[in-house]
């Protein structure tokens, strides 16, 4: 059965307007949503790390042009200067599209792969998903509270060097498919991002140590098809440690429950009948 196309899909004109209506919607709330927005820089650190990861700039993404793997470096570094140094005070919120913008030409944003309606294709800035992605891994080892978060909704290409679990990262695409988080606590925050000749690195500081710790685990992670279909699912939890008691446990959350079609043939599945489990 072919799924049916959105109005959307059907003419790039459309598809344009209803693109631009979503976009002044958000412009709308960035105005009377009452929220304090991240906007202050530093070029010097905060005192203590919470934690760093980094994240490889080229992949291998199946038979995808390799072009578009280079073009997303360029779109990364572009956007990671606006988010560089960015201090997240208490009771302010970070947005990454008002941080970094409409991705154009003009801003020099090159051609990446973006995906969009289940495929994989080029678009303008595409590729900068790659530094929520990271900032996400971060943020979910801090007490920082996600308020808007997106992830795909299929998995396109199968893993190469994966270091995080499957459905641990966050999608964004200008305005409104927003990555969000807001600082519920009494301390500064602050992310800082750089680049190596391989990767991009990226670390969550503040102002203040703190005597806990998070500990992220994938869980009940499979490869399903049903009815001719594959799919994708895990759990991803966290465990919040006591750093000066040998790692006690004092609370246990899942974070995110994932379920997301796949567009190639996994090694290893289970084959099932009937419907898809819920998302």
């Amino acid at each position: 059965m072919t799924k049916r196309k959105l109005i959307s899909q059907r003419h790039p004109i459309l598809y344009f307007l209803a693109v631009w209506a979503r976009r002044l919607r958000r412009y709308s709330q960035w105005y009377s949503d009452h929220k304090k927005y991240t906007h202050k820089h530093s070029t010097e650190k905060l005192p203590f790390r919470i934690k760093k990861h980094q994240s490889v700039l080229l992949k291998k993404l199946g038979d995808s042009d390799r072009q578009l793997q280079v073009n997303k470096v360029t779109n990364l570094k572009i956007a990671a200067k606006r988010i560089d140094g960015i201090l997240i005070r208490p009771g302010e919120t970070f947005s990454f599209c008002k941080l970094v913008g409409l991705p154009t030409r003009r801003k020099g944003y090159l051609l990446g792969m973006e995906l969009s309606f289940g495929e994989a294709r080029a678009g303008i800035g595409g590729g900068i998903c790659q530094i929520s992605n990271l900032i996400h891994w971060l943020v979910i080892h801090s007490p920082l509270t996600v308020t808007e978060r997106y992830h795909h909704s299929f998995d396109p290409f199968p893993d190469d060097g994966r270091v995080l679990p499957f459905g641990s990262g966050a999608t964004v695409f200008y305005n409104y498919r927003d990555y969000q988080f807001t600082n519920n606590t009494d301390h500064t925050f602050q992310i800082n991002l750089w680049f190596t000749d391989k990767c991009l690195e990226g670390e969550l500081r503040i102002d203040a140590e703190l005597d806990y710790a998070y500990h992220v685990i994938e869980k009940d992670h499979q490869f399903l098809k049903i009815d001719g279909q594959f799919y994708r699912k895990n759990e991803i939890w966290r465990d919040k440690i006591l750093k000066f008691k040998s790692g006690q446990v004092i609370a246990t959350e899942l974070i995110t429950k994932n379920f997301a079609r796949v567009t190639y043939i996994p090694e290893n599945y289970i084959e099932e009948k009937g419907d898809t489990p819920d998302q």
